[in-house]
């Protein structure tokens, strides 16, 4: 599936009325987030990140049956265990689809399950406004601001956020033909991009639902174990999380060795910065990065490192990264909630210094 569109200008976007004032009714709109194709809802499904062979065997060296680009969404029938690729020694795990055998490390877990929109935003602490989480394999956004400020949008492709990622939701519009659409932003780290984007895709998150876990723990520690590209919570001597991680990546994209992106190792990291979601970008032109809302951001050594969930590979157990940790959406969210210091829910982010405050994170290397 080629996921190329033609880029709607902000004269359009006025045009169809979703920056206009009020609560008026819109110009229908839907036809701009028209889906590609109908995704069954509860099941557990697979978007591809990069371009894709399906095998008739989970090996690279079997036969390919067909290939599939950026974003094609099937059915994730099961994972199983088969050959690995040479540049991912350790990674067995192959998924199991209706049309053949991908390799899991650059598949995403998805499902489908659109929501019922909001006709009206909440105020939570004096703010009108909600986290709000992607739970559809993928959705189309046009901008509000006339052209894109973030590098990453300038590219002619098709907008679009992925599932499990976080955004804050501060307005709602609703078209003639009764489709909801909800204003996104980036609240942290963001160069100023605004969002318009269908409802349906978003499940808002309630305050509840990101209350720390157990606060009253004082003695709560991360480890992180590169040699197993692993991560182990800790209170006290008890283990109440363990889970696959990738670290910073050892070999760029050309296979040479690379030292600049190595995870720091020591015993006296501290979590000090965290963000529900943070816009995240770094390196040069040539091998830099930037990404949309970074989620369950956790960041505990100087340069940024951070422990944050991941929805651009599927790869732990590798070391993949320019030096962070990172998770699964679910893992990274625990880390976030349980650890040190506990973050206000409007604002969606805390920062601290010293090394009294947040929870202690070991970097060990065998």
């Amino acid at each position: 599936m080629m996921n190329s569109t033609k880029r709607i200008s902000r004269r359009d976007f006025l045009k169809l009325g979703l920056a206009g004032l009020g609560a008026s009714a819109l110009t229908p709109w839907h036809s701009v987030f028209a889906q590609d194709e109908e995704w069954p809802e509860n099941m557990q499904l697979a978007r591809t990140i990069a371009k894709l062979d399906f095998k008739s065997r989970p090996s690279p060296d079997s036969e390919t049956l067909d290939t599939v680009y950026d974003d094609a969404i099937v059915v994730w029938e099961k994972e199983v265990i088969g050959d690995p690729f040479p540049m991912y020694p350790t990674n067995r795990r192959w998924i199991q689809t209706p049309k053949g055998y991908l390799p899991s490390m650059m598949v995403q877990p998805v499902r489908y399950a659109p929501n019922a929109p909001m006709t009206e935003l909440p105020e939570n602490d004096g703010e009108r406004g909600i986290w709000a989480e992607v739970t559809v394999p993928y959705v189309d956004f046009v901008l509000e601001n006339e052209k894109p400020i973030s590098e990453l949008l300038k590219g002619n492709v098709r907008y679009r956020f992925y599932y499990s990622q976080v955004y804050w939701i501060d307005d709602i519009r609703t078209s003639s033909d009764g489709n909801v659409y909800y204003r996104a932003i980036e609240k942290h780290g963001s160069p100023g991009d605004i969002f318009w984007t269908p409802a349906s895709a978003f499940r808002p998150i309630p305050q509840e639902e990101l209350q720390p876990i157990r606060p009253d723990v004082a003695d709560k520690k991360v480890v992180i174990d590169l040699s197993r590209q692993t991560l182990a919570c800790y209170e006290g001597n008890t283990e109440v999380r363990f889970c696959r991680i990738s670290s910073g990546a050892k070999y760029d994209a050309y296979g040479n060795p690379v030292e600049k992106w190595s995870t720091p190792l020591g015993d006296n990291h501290v979590i000090n910065r965290k963000y529900v979601a943070l816009h995240m970008a770094g390196g040069s032109s040539a091998s830099g990065y930037e990404l949309l809302s970074v989620d369950w951001t956790c960041i505990f050594a100087s340069g940024g490192v951070a422990i944050h969930s991941t929805y651009w590979h599927n790869n732990y157990g590798e070391p993949m990264s320019h030096g962070c940790v990172n998770a699964s959406p679910e893992d990274a969210k625990f880390v976030y909630l349980w650890s040190n210091p506990a973050v206000p829910y409007t604002e969606g982010k805390i920062e601290v210094s010293g090394y009294d405050l947040g929870t202690k994170v070991q970097v060990i290397e065998a």
